[in-house]
């Protein structure tokens, strides 16, 4: 009795609090009711959006009896003409053709007088506000405590342009958009099945952002999504402006510097992560999309990887597990070398690296470390400044600090190609795995101060680091940790298609198996050619 009437004099709502074990009491009011009176409502519309430019608000009267109505909608986000067509012109125009002992209410007008697609009954000013700001157009009416939220949403939008950052040269050349009805139906074109689920949530106290669970019904596993769905029901925040916020907020290991996340700008990537079992996250307002759960494994793939020969794939993965293991390693291993093992390099090469370090005043870890700071001043330069610019700058700033930095006597030739080719190496790794290439700075101390027995021993740790990770419960280091030989066909080596008759065991759940039995090569259709010779 206490707590009721604390909510019908206070206008606050009790909470449980899972960490105290005790109730607090929230400031947030009671949701505020639509009024009979076309006339508060009205006030109460001006008072919350007070002096907006931008705010529409049209009083007019309907029938023949003039029962007065109030029209309310957001220029820029509503479309004009449909507001004016599909309502006004046919409340102020068509209903007066009808006799005057006809009923006009909100029921009567939803089914009879408004050609909106998208309609629906709100009951509160909550509800009102949420429905003009994302564009839709909120119909009020004399003697009803409820009104119609009619679906008016138009808006500017950048239209489907190829990917900025995952080019490739075979597949589909489209990207996501910031507008969420455009990504999700990209997603509908690549997977036609009404099993395709689409979930909606807000999240954002003040910024109201759309966030879109995306996942096939019967393929995902049902204690991830719910998993997903209570990480981001959790999410408390007043602004929600990219999927990066929403990725910080429910990512395993928050200060691991290896992604448990993953995320994507392409439509196809997105379909195929959804057709093995994951989870999708669509954000209004961004073009990158987030799946669960991640795992190592996705470092070394590519989307172009599945349009290709299998062959050529494995090649090029192995190559990407070099460049992994280069950039991280490669200077450390440089400077252990150098430092602590000389006597493993051929010793006309230890000549001519001692000769090329005569001058240089540092020791080999610092001109690692600047050197490798350099790299990255010049690549964040490239990506900030303007396209027309940004590679000649970094073309041009690359060969000249090297060339300035070799004449100086500041660092030797060999230390330039170590970091250039460790440099270059990151370049073949996918762009959402760019922080784990900080790990070559603390393997540089490591190296620096243990030699080859610290790059080792900081390898052990590494992987041991992986193998405790879990992406939503998933073992991050699958197939390796735990080994699992069937899921390995996808790992390093790509069989055909094929051969990879079920889906990733440590996500999917049910209906494992997406290929048939009957459909290998047959070489014997050759001699069909011979026949008719």
């Amino acid at each position: 009795m206490l707590d009721k009437l604390l909510r019908k004099l206070k206008y606050f709502k009790i909470i449980n609090d899972p960490k105290n074990c005790k109730e607090t009491i929230s400031n947030e009011p009671l949701p505020t009711p639509i009024s009979i009176n076309i006339k508060d409502n009205f006030e109460k519309i001006k008072s919350i959006f007070q002096n907006d430019i931008d705010i529409n608000i049209r009083q007019f009267l309907i029938g023949q009896n003039n029962i007065k109505a109030l029209v309310v909608s957001m220029e820029g986000l509503s479309e004009t003409s449909a507001v004016s067509k599909n309502i006004l012109d046919n409340l102020m125009w068509e209903i007066r053709k009808i006799p005057i002992n006809y009923d006009i209410n909100l029921e009567n007008i939803k089914n009879y007088a408004i050609s909106s697609n998208k309609i629906r009954k709100i009951s509160t000013i909550e509800q009102t506000v949420d429905g003009i700001l994302n564009g839709n157009t909120v119909l009020f009416l004399e003697g009803e405590d409820t009104a119609l939220e009619l679906g008016t949403q138009a808006w500017e939008h950048r239209g489907v342009e190829p990917p900025q950052t995952e080019n490739t040269v075979r597949g589909p050349r489209e990207s996501f958009t910031e507008t969420m009805s455009v990504n999700t139906s990209l997603v509908r074109r690549k997977i036609k099945n009404p099993d395709l689920k689409i979930e909606e949530m807000v999240a954002g106290k003040r910024t109201r952002t759309k966030i879109c669970i995306v996942y096939l019904k019967g393929i995902a596993n049902a204690k991830i999504l719910e998993e997903v769905r209570n990480r981001l029901k959790s999410i408390d925040i007043d602004a929600i402006l990219e999927s990066g916020y929403i990725e910080e907020f429910i990512k395993d290991s928050p200060f691991s510097l290896f992604p448990t996340v993953g995320n994507t700008e392409v439509p196809d990537k997105f379909a195929a992560k959804i057709l093995e079992g994951r989870i999708g996250i669509l954000t209004e307002g961004t073009p990158i999309a987030l799946t669960v759960p991640f795992l190592f494994v996705e470092s070394l793939q590519v989307t172009e990887d599945y349009y290709s020969a299998p062959f050529l794939v494995t090649q090029i993965r192995l190559l990407r597990l070099i460049a992994f293991h280069m950039t991280i390693f490669g200077p450390a291993i440089f400077v252990a070398i150098t430092t602590f093992h000389p006597s493993i390099i051929p010793q006309t090469l230890m000549l001519t690296l001692a000769t090329t370090r005569e001058k240089v005043p540092f020791p080999a870890v610092i001109e690692a470390f600047l050197m490798a700071g350099i790299f990255e001043v010049i690549r964040e330069a490239g990506v900030r400044m303007p396209r027309a610019v940004g590679q000649a700058v970094s073309i041009v700033g690359a060969l000249i600090m090297g060339e300035v930095a070799v004449n100086a006597g500041l660092v030797s030739p060999f230390m330039i190609i170590i970091i250039s080719l460790s440099g270059m190496m990151s370049f073949l790794l996918p762009p959402q795995i760019d922080p784990i290439t900080l790990l070559k700075f603390p393997m540089l101390i490591a190296a620096g101060t243990f030699g080859l027995i610290g790059i080792m021993w900081s390898y052990i740790l590494m992987i041991i680091h992986l193998a405790s990770l879990r992406s939503f419960g998933v073992p991050y280091f699958s197939p390796v940790m735990p080994f699992n030989l069937k899921a390995m066909k996808d790992f390093i080596i790509r069989v055909p298609w094929w051969l990879m008759k079920t889906r990733p065991s440590s996500i999917g759940w049910r209906e494992s198996e997406r290929v048939g039995n009957n459909i290998k090569p047959d070489p014997s259709n050759g001699k069909v050619g011979d026949e008719q010779k």
